[in-house]
C-alpha cells in the first residue's frame, strides 16, 4: 500500500504540473528546427561543431522536452506512468563510445521513453525522433531470463490467443506484425515442429509504428502518438497478466 500511495501521490503532482506547462496540448508542435539540427548534426558529429552550435542544441532540447510532457500528460489520463517528467524521460544526446566501434560522440535522434508505473503494468512505452526514421514502439526490449520463459511458455500453451491478439485489425492496420530480435531455431526446451514457432523463436516483443518528417512537424502529432499507445495497450495489459501470474493462473505478486 506504501508503494501505491507513493505513486499515486508522485502522479497527482506531475498532473497539476503537466495542468500548467500543457495547458493546451493543440498548441504545441515540434519544431522544424529541431530536426535540422540532427540532420547538420549527422554530417558533423563532432565536438567542436556541437560547442558551436550549443545554443541551438538547447532550443532544439527544450522543444523536445516539450513535446514529452504534452505526450505524458495525455497517456496519463488513460495508463500510469511513473515516469514523471518529459525531462525526464529523454534520452542523452551525448554516447557512451566506451566499447562501440563507431566512436561519433553524438546521437543524431531524439529518444525516449515511458515507464508504467508498479509492479502490475509490465512494459514500456519509446519513441524515436530522427529525419527520416521516426516511430514510437510500445513492448518488451530485453525481457530478463525468467520472463522470457515465462512467455514462451505462454506462447506454447496459448498459442490461439497470442495469434489473435496479434491479428486484430486494430493491431495490424497500425502496427503490422509483431518486430523484434529473434533466435534462428526454437529456443532451448521447445520443439521446432510447435504451430507458433514463429512467435517463439523472439528475443523482444515490441509493436512499432512509423512516422513520416511531415508527420512529426504537423500540429496533430501528439494526439495521433496518443492515440496509437491507447491502441498498444491490449498488448501491454495481455503480458501484464501473464507476467504477473504462474502457470496456473496464480499471482506472482
Amino acid at each position: 500500500m506504501g508503494t501505491e500511495l507513493l505513486v499515486f501521490n508522485l502522479l497527482a503532482l506531475q498532473t497539476s504540473l503537466f495542468n500548467s506547462h500543457c495547458s493546451s496540448m493543440s498548441k504545441f508542435i515540434i519544431q522544424k528546427q529541431a530536426i535540422q539540427f540532427l540532420i547538420d548534426l549527422r554530417k558533423n558529429n563532432n565536438r567542436d561543431y556541437f560547442t558551436a552550435n550549443k545554443t541551438t542544441y538547447l532550443a532544439a532540447h527544450e522543444n523536445m522536452v516539450d513535446f514529452a510532457d504534452a505526450l505524458l500528460f495525455e497517456m496519463n489520463k488513460h495508463d500510469q506512468l511513473e515516469t514523471l517528467s518529459g525531462k525526464k524521460s529523454l534520452n542523452r544526446i551525448y554516447k557512451d563510445v566506451r566499447f562501440s566501434k563507431e566512436k561519433t560522440p553524438y546521437n543524431t535522434h531524439w529518444g525516449g521513453g515511458f515507464r508504467r508505473a508498479t509492479k502490475l503494468r509490465r512494459g514500456g512505452y519509446y519513441f524515436r525522433i530522427e529525419p527520416n526514421n521516426s516511430f514510437i514502439a510500445c513492448g518488451f526490449w530485453g525481457p530478463n531470463t525468467d520472463d522470457l520463459l515465462r512467455i514462451r511458455q505462454d506462447i506454447e500453451r496459448n498459442y490461439k490467443d497470442w495469434d489473435k491478439l496479434l491479428k486484430k485489425p486494430s493491431i495490424v492496420s497500425n502496427f503490422g506484425q509483431l518486430q523484434g530480435e529473434q533466435l534462428s531455431s526454437a529456443p532451448r526446451g521447445f520443439s521446432k515442429e510447435h504451430p507458433a514457432i514463429n512467435y517463439l523463436r523472439y528475443k523482444q516483443f515490441l509493436l512499432v509504428h512509423a512516422f513520416t518528417d511531415e508527420e512529426v512537424l504537423a500540429l496533430n502529432f501528439v494526439k495521433k502518438c496518443n492515440s496509437l499507445y491507447q491502441k498498444m495497450r491490449p498488448f501491454l495489459d495481455y503480458m501484464s497478466e501473464l507476467l504477473t501470474t504462474d502457470l496456473n493462473g496464480e499471482s506472482l505478486l
